[in-house]
This record gives structure tokens, sequence and C-alpha cells, in this order.
């Protein structure tokens, strides 16, 4: 079998993978050379993002695709959706680049560490929204969640070294229950279609065989519930609060918006595949929307710290997230992204006015903000867009 690479198309991917490469090369090689590792990781992302631009312009239906077999197959395709979804993956990541430009630059033994696992879990994002397949889609998710537990870990500051590194040990289990529950789907999709493709064809064969529909189905929704975890939807919630306040504010940021471009990316590949043949999936994800959004919102009301009640956020947010998606169609897919966009700017704006508040050392309680208008009415404008934007107003 003929595999045509097109490695051309894969750049948004290329792009940040690359740059974690150089800056542990250039650290190695010239550590006095004084190229900053933020100022190489600025560049990857920006090379990326210029790449992945012009795919969202493409026509509905077209896709820059890469690693495709002989029937036509492609591993990598990146429509105007996953396009646009790499485009917001990098964006954010640029924001949260910026914010942990001074903080990794201090890091004891240097920046590369730091900066490489960053841009080694931007490449997972951007990578999954253009997984073909159910193998390149779990090395994708998981690309994109690993690197951040070290980025959790890695805590500069001796009175927060335990708490960071228990963040980090509540990201790690929850990664590896998300990643079982993936691959036994991931099994059970292969087992019901005979193919390890994510392709619509194969999922409306499957269905003719009820044995096979029911293995589809089950497959499908063992998959959402391992999305799930990586969206913060609830009952897979748990631990967004914990990481949130015990991780660094620039990889709290990372975890509350790039990464779920990697996990909405993850979902939208799978509505795509499964719509004409698993309606249970629509029913798991209605059901996990409607409790992320009552128990995310009825718990934010109790919280004393910005960083907890936007952790409670986000799960009421995934919850908004996941709801179109219930329709299991392109359309809805599309929906789901556009919601997406405005969470991540909003929460962007939110976590940058936070990062500023607690620089200056009030720290990140609701306490800490009072009067903010009348000390910088700047950030208190923009805090009060961004919890505007996230209550629907």
């Amino acid at each position: 079998m003929n595999v045509t690479v097109q490695l051309g198309s894969t750049w948004p991917v290329l792009a940040p993978a690359v740059g974690a490469l150089l800056v542990l090369l250039v650290d190695v090689a010239r550590p006095r050379l004084g190229l900053p590792s933020p100022l190489l990781a600025a560049l990857a992302l920006g090379a990326g993002a210029v790449a992945a631009g012009p795919g969202t312009r493409q026509a509905r239906g077209d896709a820059d695709v890469a690693f495709c077999l002989d029937t036509g197959a492609c591993l990598y395709r990146a429509g105007p959706l996953a396009s646009g979804l790499q485009l917001l993956g990098l964006g954010a990541a640029a924001v949260v680049l910026a914010l942990g430009w001074t903080q990794w630059r201090r890091t004891r033994g240097g920046s590369a560490v730091p900066v490489a696992l960053f841009l080694a879990a931007t490449a997972g994002v951007t990578a999954v929204p253009a997984a073909g397949d159910v193998g390149t889609l779990l090395i994708a998710v998981e690309l994109a969640t690993l690197p951040v537990v070290g980025l959790v870990a890695l805590e500069q500051r001796a009175r927060r070294v335990q708490v960071a590194t228990g963040g980090a040990v509540a990201l790690l289990t929850t990664s590896l229950v998300s990643f079982a529950l993936l691959a036994l789907g991931a099994g059970l999709w292969v087992l019901a279609t005979g193919t390890g493709l994510l392709d619509a064809g194969a999922a409306r064969a499957a269905v003719a065989e009820p044995r096979a529909a029911s293995l589809l189905t089950l497959g499908a929704v063992l998959i959402v519930a391992g999305l799930g975890y990586k969206l913060s939807a609830a009952p897979f919630h748990a631990w967004t609060p914990v990481t949130y306040t015990a991780a660094p504010l620039p990889v709290t940021l990372y975890l509350a918006g790039v990464s779920k471009v990697a996990a909405l990316g993850a979902l939208v590949v799978l509505v795509l595949a499964v719509a004409p043949a698993a309606t249970g999936a629509g029913v798991a994800i209605g059901f996990l929307a409607a409790l992320s959004m009552t128990l995310g919102n009825a718990l934010a009301l109790r919280q004393d710290d910005t960083v907890r009640l936007l952790a409670w956020s986000a799960v009421a947010q995934a919850g908004w997230v996941l709801l179109p998606l219930t329709a299991l169609s392109a359309r809805a897919a599309q929906a789901a992204g556009g919601y997406l966009a405005v969470y991540v700017v909003a929460t962007l704006l939110a976590f940058t006015v936070v990062a500023g508040v607690a620089h200056g050392g009030a720290g990140t309680t609701l306490a800490a903000h009072r009067a903010l208008l009348h000390r910088r009415p700047l950030a208190a404008a923009g805090l009060r867009l961004a919890l505007l934007t996230l209550a629907g107003l």
C-alpha cells in the first residue's frame, strides 16, 4: 500500500513540534548563545498560525490532507473547521507564552525544558482536529496532555511546590483514566467498523449489522466519556479546581484555553464520523452537557477565589460547548467551534487580568479585586467584559 505524505499540509502541527526540538538543540549546543527559548517559541507559533490561516478560507468539503492511502482515505485532514481550531489553539498559546515569558526565563536550569514542553503540547493540540484515524487521535490527545503535567509540576516558588505536585498528580491520574476509556472506545470502533479510519462511510456500513451497531454506539460513548475528562465536563471534572489552583497561572490559562481546543477538536472528529450511525452518543453528550452546566454554575457560586471560580466556570462552559454536538451534525460541530472560540477569548482575557492582579502581590481572592475599577480601570473593564461574556450577556 502506497502512502502520499505531503508534509507541507501538516505545517500547523510541525511548526510547534520543530520549535520544541530547536529549543532543546539550541540549549544543548549553544547554552551561552543568549537566544531566549520563549523567542523561538513565539516564532514557531507564528509560523504555525501563518500555515493554518489559509485553511480557514477553504470551501466546505475541501481540506488540506496528508498521509493519504491508495483508497483515498487520509490520516490527516484539516478542513475549514479543523484549521480554525488550529488557529485558535495557536493564538491562545501565544497569549499563554506572553504571560509565562518572564516566569519561564527564570526557571532553574533555564527556560528550555518548560518551553519545549509547552510547544510539544501545542503540537498535540493542533494535531487533534485533523486526525483521520483512531491511532492518530489517541496519540495527539495524549501529546496535548502529558507535557502539561510537567508544566504544572514545574513550580518555582518553594512554598507552592507541594501543592503543584499534587495538582500534577491529579492531572496525570485523570489523563491515565481518560486514555483508558479512549483506547477502549477506539478498540470497539475498530471491532465494529473493521477499520481504524474515522470515516462516516465505515460507520454507516456498520449500522446494517445490529451487533456492530451496538459496538459502535458503545465505543462512541466511551470515547465521549474519555474526552469529557479533557473538556472538564461533569462528572469527569474533579481534577479541574484542584489542578487550576495548584498550577502556575500561565499553565492554568493553558489548561483553561488551549487544552479545551484539543478536547473539542477530538469531539468534532468523533461527531463527524459517527453522525450517520450512533445516536446513543448524542444522548451521552446531552447528559454530560446538562450535568456540567448545572453543577458548574451551582458550585461556582460558593467560591471566594477567582481561579477556583473560573475553574468551576470552565465546568459549566464545557456543558455549553457540548450542547450543540447532541445534534451529531456538521453544522452542530461548527456551532460548538464558534462557541469555544468566544469562550477561549473571554477566558484568556479574564485570566490575564487575574494574573496581573496576582503579580502585584494582591493574590487571587475575590477580595483582592475589590475596588479594581478605581485602582486599574482598564483591567477592571477587561475583566467585566470577560465575565459578562462567560455569563452569556
